[in-house]
């Protein structure tokens, strides 16, 4: 009994200085009380997740004013229904290429990059597929070496920028250069003819009343839209957009994510040159002349921000929509393509100027004013 006291008496001072044991809490009950003092909710509207939906409303509207502008400008064409679908489906052809490069340039932005080599790929992609030893492979062996070539010229554009420590701008300026002299030494600087029946179908064959090009890009875009919307590796590319430094510390492998990213762009430019190849049944050096900076425009239009960090495919779409429609109601009114130039280039500027502007901070302040007066 002696021997027991002490120890008993301890124990009973250690209790007495303790906290007595919470009972288990349940997680609902928890989740309720927390429910009652946290910040409601936001709607997908008033949210940050709104803002895209909000731009996209916006490219929307800018794309019906351009159909209203055509309606007033030439209603003897758009009082044709069959013209009407008819010069519906000849946009959305435009759009087709430029759409399907594009989406590879909002992946390589989002990332934080640049690519200025997409037209000098699609080129090369374009020249070696069609050179009379792959044609001799038939369709497959075309498709194939486009797409090949375009992933390997996109890889060594990554392994410049993220092992080669080059300036993106710098790294794919050096490949325009170098691809385009490749595309003109290989084609012997003459325009190579596609003799494939199934290539140069893919431009003009419909299916369902809609030409394949604008099935490819639906494929491709709905792909783009998936891969960055639905996978890790979106995430990623946010990410690493946003902040190399944290998406490093948080385990990213931020140089092979940089390695993919610019593959993916060149992937993209081996689509697109299958497409043009079958548009033009011929490939040359100078096909796709200018087309980087259609696709980066088109991005901007779309709300993807040029420092990395945010950007949707849906907008990057409505943006190239929105240049083939330019494009078209300026053919229809025979207009010059210097004037429509022009207009592209303020529309650029426009964009930018659009991004630098905090489209939240007006929401945000009527909310706090709102949470004041209650």
């Amino acid at each position: 009994m002696s021997e027991d006291a002490p120890t008993s008496t301890a124990t009973s001072e250690r209790s007495a200085g303790l906290p007595a044991q919470s009972p288990p809490v349940d997680p609902a009950v928890t989740h309720a009380a927390a429910g009652k003092t946290a910040a409601p909710r936001l709607s997908w509207w008033s949210g940050d997740g709104g803002e895209g939906a909000k731009r996209n409303l916006g490219l929307i509207a800018v794309l019906v004013a351009l159909v209203v502008i055509g309606i007033a400008t030439r209603p003897d064409l758009y009082s044709d229904s069959s013209w009407v679908w008819g010069n519906f489906l000849t946009i959305l052809k435009l759009a087709s290429v430029v759409g399907v490069v594009t989406v590879g340039m909002t992946f390589v932005i989002i990332g934080g990059g640049i690519d200025l080599s997409v037209g000098a790929i699609i080129a090369i992609a374009g020249v070696w597929s069609t050179t009379v030893a792959t044609q001799n492979f038939g369709a497959g062996g075309m498709i194939f070496t486009a797409l090949v070539v375009g992933l390997s010229v996109g890889l060594i554009n990554g392994l410049l920028i993220s092992y080669g420590k080059l300036v993106p701008f710098i790294a794919t300026l050096a490949m325009l250069v170098a691809a385009r002299g490749l595309a003109a030494e290989i084609s012997n600087k003459q325009t190579q003819v596609s003799d494939n029946d199934f290539i140069n179908g893919i431009a003009a064959n419909s299916l369902l009343g809609i030409p394949l090009l604008v099935y490819i890009l639906a494929a491709v875009v709905i792909g783009g839209w998936v891969l960055l919307n639905r996978t890790t590796f979106g995430r990623r590319t946010v990410a690493v957009g946003g902040n190399p430094e944290a998406a490093r510390l948080a385990g990213i492998n931020v140089k092979r994510h940089t390695v993919l990213l610019y593959a993916l762009s060149g992937l993209c430019c081996g689509i697109a040159a299958i497409m043009l190849t079958s548009q033009a049944t011929s490939a040359q050096a100078a096909m796709a002349n200018l087309y980087e900076l259609d696709a980066i425009a088109a991005a901007i239009i779309g709300g993807t921000l040029l420092s990395g960090g945010r950007g949707t495919i849906v907008g990057s779409l409505l943006g190239v929509l929105i240049f083939s429609t330019i494009t078209n109601l300026f053919a229809i009114n025979g207009l010059s393509t210097e004037a429509q130039n022009m207009v592209k280039g303020g529309i650029i500027v426009a964009a930018v100027l659009i991004q630098q502007v905090q489209f939240g901070s007006l929401g945000k302040f009527l909310r706090r004013n709102r949470a004041t007066t209650a």
